[in-house]
């Protein structure tokens, strides 16, 4: 950690980014991240090449994450909440241009990428890390940075309910609430509303649930033309899987999701991302890693090019060893 903290103070110009298709942990660890250089009086660029996600938007300063990256002479680039570099998306060019990179994660597939790493798969949550971090770099923490943190522990830990809940994650929360932060307000934010449009995806979601033949696995689908029906985004899509993770016996949720301008023809070849969550008895970062993703035990995903029928055949297939 004091190698990192030293090229922190030392460097000019910082390209902070997290993966694609941003969770709350994601999002709090970039903002908090940056908001502490902003103390040592750092120039930083805030990326991410996807949308913030409306749940988010409350967050402060969440106006300076930007989705393109200019050709600016960065001398250092921090990669928040990635196992791999590949998933902050178009950038990765970018940043191998960069002359160092720090990897800051707490992913039990991380692949260790970048010159400097701040890897704990015990954290909580990435969040947890930077909190750390600032707290090493005696920047003093203030309602916004305090907000960021509280955001990313609550949501990564699924409101102090997921497996990876840990003393910290209570113990920091606490500390974050006697900054000023407000649990109240932040759930509303978080899980308080959705929008029509979310209401009716989530109708075309559960529609499309089919269960193996023991009953220990659960896919759930969203096409482009779910999205298109219900006027929605990929960010309407979080927390969805969750509704087939918790039905009577299901040990996997499998969430397959069909990426913008695929083709028409679902018999045709097509990008997908899958999601999976399991109820702690099954290793689903395992599974992911087999199909070339990555993430927890009981939170993972993979993209994969294929026929949405071929992926549900080689879901189904691996229900029987469950």
């Amino acid at each position: 950690m004091d190698q990192i903290i030293r090229y922190l103070k030392n460097s000019n110009h910082i390209l902070i980014t997290t993966h694609t298709n941003p969770d709350g942990d994601a999002i709090g660890s970039l903002i908090a991240m940056g908001l502490c250089l902003d103390v040592l009086n750092k120039k930083t660029t805030l990326y991410n090449e996807s949308p913030i996600p409306a749940v988010y938007r409350f967050l402060p300063a969440v106006n300076r994450v930007v989705r393109n990256i200019k050709n600016e002479n960065y001398d250092l680039a921090v990669i928040l909440d990635c196992g791999n570099l590949k998933r902050i998306g178009m950038a990765v060019s970018a940043v191998r241009q960069i002359p160092i990179t720090v990897n800051i994660d707490h992913h039990v597939t991380n692949t260790r990428f970048g010159h400097l790493q701040l890897i704990d798969t015990s954290a909580c949550a990435t969040a947890e890390i930077v909190y750390r971090l600032i707290k090493q770099m005696d920047v003093p923490l203030d309602k916004a940075i305090a907000t960021s943190i509280y955001t990313g522990i609550l949501t990564d830990t699924g409101s102090f309910r997921f497996s990876n809940t840990n003393r910290a994650a209570f113990s920091i929360c606490q500390e974050m609430v006697g900054l000023g932060v407000d649990p109240y307000i932040i759930a509303q934010h978080v899980y308080g509303t959705y929008s029509l449009g979310r209401i009716k995806l989530l109708n075309l979601a559960l529609d499309s649930i089919e269960i193996s033949d023991n009953g220990k696995l659960s896919i759930m689908t969203l096409t482009q033309d779910m999205f298109n029906e219900t006027h929605t985004q990929a960010e309407d899509v979080d927390g969805l899987i969750n509704y087939a993770k918790r039905i009577e016996d299901v040990k996997v949720a499998a969430l397959i999701q069909e990426h913008r301008n695929s083709k028409k023809k679902l018999n045709a070849f097509n990008r997908f991302h899958i999601s999976l969550r399991s109820n702690g008895s099954v290793d689903v970062a395992a599974i992911a890693a087999s199909f070339g993703g990555g993430g927890h035990s009981s939170a993972a995903g993979f993209s994969i090019e294929s026929t949405l029928s071929d992926i549900k055949l080689q879901l189904l297939s691996m229900a029987d060893k469950i």
